[in-house]
Formats: C-alpha cells, sequence, structure tokens
C-alpha cells in the first residue's frame, strides 16, 4: 500500500470510459431473502424529485432513502445483520463452545451502531472503537445500544488498526467494513448484506415505469464497500443496459479518487470534515478491484457541497445526514462549472436519463449535517 500525504487533487474528477463494459460475479441470492425475512424488514423510499431532474437537465432524478433501515438511521444494518448472522453461523459449524461471543469493529459512526444493535438482539457483546471526528450523538448511540466503546485520539485507520488488535482476543471476532490482505471473507459478507439495497431499486424503478433501469448512480464512498455491492450488482449482468457509477467522496478524504488517478490504491492524510463517516483514507483492499474496474467517475466534493446538498434535500422532505447528501452534492459538482459538458458526456447522461442518488443516512445519523459549513 503506497502511503500518501498531498492533498486532494487540484481537479476532483477523474472518469474511466471503459467502467460500462467491465463483469464480475453475481452476489448470493439468498442475501435478500435473509433480509426479507426479518421481522422489522421494509424496503426503503425511493424518492422521485422533479425540480432536481430539471436542474440537472435529465428525465428522472430518484434518491433512495436509507434514513430509516431495520430501525436504524443509515444503510449499514443491511451489511452488519448479514455478516453477524454469518459470523454466527460459522462459529456454531466450526464447533465453537456456546456463549457470547465479542463483535469487535472500528466506526465512524453508523456501521458501530448497526454492529452493536445485532449484537444486542442476538444476545451478543460488542466493542466499538471510535476515530476522532465522530459527533458525541454518533458515540452516545451506540454506547445506547451496550456496546463497549473506545474513542481512539486519531484517525479512521488507526481506529482500524486497535480494533484488529482487540479482536485477536478469545472469543471475539473483528466484523469491519474494510478488508485488507488476510482479512476479506467477513467484510465480503458486509458488502453482499449491502446488496439488498440495489435489488430493492430495480424493483421500485420497474414500479415506477423506469424497467431499464437506471442510467446514473450515484454512492458516497468512504472505503468503497457500498460501492463494492453497486458495481457488483450492476456489473454483474452479463448483457443489457449498463448504467454509469459514480463515487463521491469528501475533498479532504478522497482515498479512491486518488487511488483511481494514481493506479494503485494508496493511503491518504484525512482532514476533518462534516461527512463523518466517508472521513476514510485507505480504500478496502476487497473493494479495490472493483472501484479500478467498475466506476466510471469519481468525484470530491466540499463540506459546503453537502451541507448545501442536505438542506436541499430537506427541502424536497427527506432526511439527509452530510454521507448522504454527498451524492447530491457530487452530482452537482460533476455536471456545473468548467468542463461541465465533458463530464456529462462521460456519465453518458442526456435529457431522458434516470439519476439514482443514494442518500445512504437520515439526518438523525450526523448532527453535523446542516449545522456545520
Amino acid at each position: 500500500m503506497t502511503k500518501k500525504t498531498s492533498t486532494p487533487l487540484t481537479v476532483p474528477w477523474f472518469a474511466w470510459p471503459g467502467a460500462r463494459t467491465w463483469r464480475c460475479d453475481a452476489v448470493p441470492a439468498e442475501v435478500r431473502a435473509f433480509h426479507a425475512a426479518l421481522p422489522d424488514y421494509a424496503p426503503t423510499p425511493l424518492v422521485e424529485l422533479p425540480a432536481l431532474a430539471a436542474e440537472f437537465g435529465v428525465g428522472r432524478v430518484v434518491v433512495k432513502d436509507e434514513s430509516s433501515r431495520l430501525g436504524l438511521p443509515a444503510f449499514k444494518a443491511l451489511g452488519a445483520s448479514w455478516a453477524v448472522r454469518r459470523v454466527l453461523d460459522d462459529r456454531a459449524a466450526g464447533g465453537a463452545a456456546p456463549g457470547p461471543v465479542t463483535l469487535v469493529t472500528a466506526t465512524d459512526g453508523n456501521h458501530g451502531r448497526a454492529v452493536a444493535r445485532m449484537a444486542r438482539l442476538l444476545g451478543q457483546d460488542a466493542h466499538v472503537f471510535v476515530p476522532e471526528g465522530v459527533h458525541p450523538a454518533a458515540v452516545a448511540a451506540i454506547v445506547a445500544e451496550e456496546a463497549k466503546v473506545t474513542e481512539v485520539p486519531g484517525p479512521y485507520d488507526e481506529a482500524v488498526r486497535l480494533a484488529a488488535e482487540e479482536a485477536a482476543a478469545p472469543d471475539a471476532v473483528l466484523v469491519q467494513d474494510t478488508a485488507w490482505p488476510g482479512y476479506e471473507r467477513i467484510p465480503r459478507w458486509i458488502v453482499e448484506g449491502y446488496s439488498t439495497l440495489c435489488a430493492e431499486i430495480d424493483e421500485q424503478l420497474t414500479a415506477a415505469g423506469a424497467v431499464a433501469g437506471p442510467d446514473l448512480v450515484a454512492v458516497p464512498v468512504g472505503v468503497g464497500s457500498l460501492a463494492q455491492a453497486v458495481i457488483a450488482h450492476y456489473r454483474s449482468r452479463p448483457s443489457g443496459h449498463a448504467p454509469a457509477l459514480l463515487s463521491v467522496e469528501p475533498a479532504v478524504a478522497a482515498c479512491v479518487l486518488e487511488s483511481l488517478a494514481f493506479g494503485e490504491p494508496v493511503s491518504v492524510t484525512t482532514g476533518d470534515t462534516v461527512m463523518a463517516g466517508l472521513n476514510c483514507g485507505t480504500p478496502s483492499s476487497l473493494a479495490w478491484p472493483y472501484l479500478r474496474g467498475g466506476l466510471d467517475a469519481a468525484v470530491a466534493v466540499t463540506d459546503a457541497d453537502s451541507v448545501r446538498a442536505a438542506d436541499d434535500l430537506a427541502a424536497f422532505g427527506v432526511s439527509s445526514g452530510p454521507c448522504g447528501a454527498a451524492a447530491l452534492a457530487g452530482l452537482r459538482a460533476a455536471l456545473s462549472g468548467e468542463g461541465a459538458e465533458e463530464r456529462r458526456t462521460a456519465l453518458g447522461l442526456g435529457p431522458t436519463s434516470v439519476v439514482v442518488l443514494l442518500s445512504t443516512e437520515g439526518r438523525a445519523a450526523n448532527p453535523h449535517a446542516v449545522t456545520d459549513g
């Protein structure tokens, strides 16, 4: 892994024209059936916003609203629920002694709360490492799930390192949503869990008359696990319509954009950002081949961009935190300013295009959403 300490690229944009022909394996079908069988499962809304379609000169803009998912204010419960279930089943099949296991993870907020929630519901223990910059209310929400919380005086990558050390203890398992060489099986289960979100979008677009599916999907990115799930969903189809896929990151933590530009995974030194859940300095090793092969473009946005987008979505009745609103901020950045026409062409957008924005968290997930500029 190359370490970079530079600030993000001067032009926060990268595009690769071969992404829509790249292919990968599909996600196991049983993931959706697992989620559908959960007692509090329901598809999250897909909200159409004609005002945004008019702003961007496209046919339709819809927002996948993840402000309430399995009782939590973010999409992360999809990955955590499937992965924890697989971890416990795997331990039982391997003859592990009965009794509680400690599920250990590092988090910028939402993933840790989701792991803690699953541990509590299933009678397990949880230990969550939280880096600097996470709002106290988000930390308190994890504590309310009866998890042990260790606050780390350092960035996300340091919290991940400490969590991995803690998980080496007996009767402990690391349930982390980023991967590195030698630690990829559980992150893969987490990514598989996220695929339910994409399956819902397909069904909802079909019901709304957009049977061909989206022409562009904009995805907020931290280490890249959700983007990996989106890429796997749309790039595993052997033929048919392939949408453009756009990743969006904070300008002070654009590890995926810089990695794409560099041609291999790099670590970046991150700064403070209102988009706490995306404040990650290293792409997941598991996600990287998908990001490199399947993303049409990557863009980075400022905190001001994200806060404006969150306010806009709130005005349209969509509760979105700054990480979720990053998808709208990224689309707006791509389609405005110098070079906008070239970027529009790279994304293949026209007057009839259907655009999906993934709003990955509600405002309750991150109290910074409309207070910081």
